[in-house]
């Protein structure tokens, strides 16, 4: 394993202090988190089998190209720094699968973003986001997308394209209504469009894999309509929730009444049936005394 290299300066750069240590238990983890770093290490870019990385809350304002060497890396967490930007050589990360990019500088995300195929999971809140990167578009395997506290207004209509996605958050954007292609994403599981400024929401029934929809802090008047499988989150969520219940529970009682009913119509019916055979061979025998011939 490679631990030191050249700077610019010409000194040797070395690990940030016990990363070797870290390092040494085999697990292929190196957490910096909080450490004050003006850039990257060289010799953190050149940990070929590294495969979790944690740099947050560093101060970073820009990553190195170097960055592209980190060939095994599956989580990559730089959230809480000063990224102004996204660069290309992250996008060539080929077994990514969790980026944390919340509480930077970003505006928006390079066309080489849509590079990251095996990306599953992105967290890029509370940024600059005034619209949604169409490079996401193109990433189809992506299941959860936190995208609360930017400056989105609208959603593209092409986003029902992402059918990988199961998690949307949209809290705290600038939706003064619903997006419309929402409303043909029927497989989200969990939608939160919390902290906008939607003032009436359409039908949602017909999103049958709907099971958390977050509303709160909406100028609304009325809870939406949803599925009876849907946990809603919002004014006037818990009092539809148990009216809801309380219908819930009554039809499940008159169910288990109508069922009982059946079966004691059934049990009747099978009574009736053994008291007819009985009298059929009561019937019978009778029938056959009289038939019998008469003792000398």
């Amino acid at each position: 394993m490679r631990m030191g290299s050249a700077g610019s300066s010409g000194r040797e750069e070395r690990l940030p202090s016990g990363a070797e240590e870290q390092l040494s238990g085999g697990d292929q983890t190196l957490e910096l988190t909080g450490r004050h770093l003006k850039r990257l290490p060289g010799p953190v870019c050149a940990l070929g089998s590294l495969q979790k990385l944690y740099i947050s809350g560093t101060g970073l304002r820009e990553l190195p190209e170097e960055i592209e060497g980190l060939r095994e890396l599956r989580i990559l967490a730089l959230d809480f720094n000063k990224l102004e930007e996204v660069p290309e050589a992250l996008c060539r990360l080929p077994r990514l699968t969790r980026l944390y990019l919340g509480s930077n500088r970003l505006f928006g995300l390079p066309a080489e973003f849509a590079q990251l195929q095996t990306l599953r999971c992105l967290w890029i809140e509370n940024n600059y986001l005034y619209h949604f990167p169409r490079a996401l578009l193109q990433m189809p395997a992506l299941q959860s997308l936190q995208m609360g506290d930017n400056r989105l207004r609208v959603l593209p209509g092409s986003l029902p394209r992402m059918t990988g996605l199961r998690g949307l958050w949209l809290y705290g954007n600038r939706f003064e209504e619903f997006p419309q292609p929402l409303l043909r994403m029927s497989q989200l599981h969990i939608l939160d469009l919390d902290r906008n400024k939607i003032i009436d929401f359409p039908d949602l029934a017909h999103l049958k894999g709907l099971r958390l929809f977050s509303y709160d802090h909406n100028p609304v008047k009325a809870p939406p309509s949803v599925a009876d499988t849907v946990t809603l989150v919002g004014d006037g969520a818990q009092e539809l929730m148990d009216a809801r219940e309380e219908r819930l529970q009554s039809l499940r009682e008159q169910d288990e009444q109508d069922e009982q009913e059946e079966n004691g119509s059934e049990a009747m019916q099978g009574t009736l049936r053994n008291d007819s055979s009985l009298l059929e061979d009561a019937e019978g025998s009778f029938s056959a005394l009289e038939c019998s011939p008469e003792e000398t």
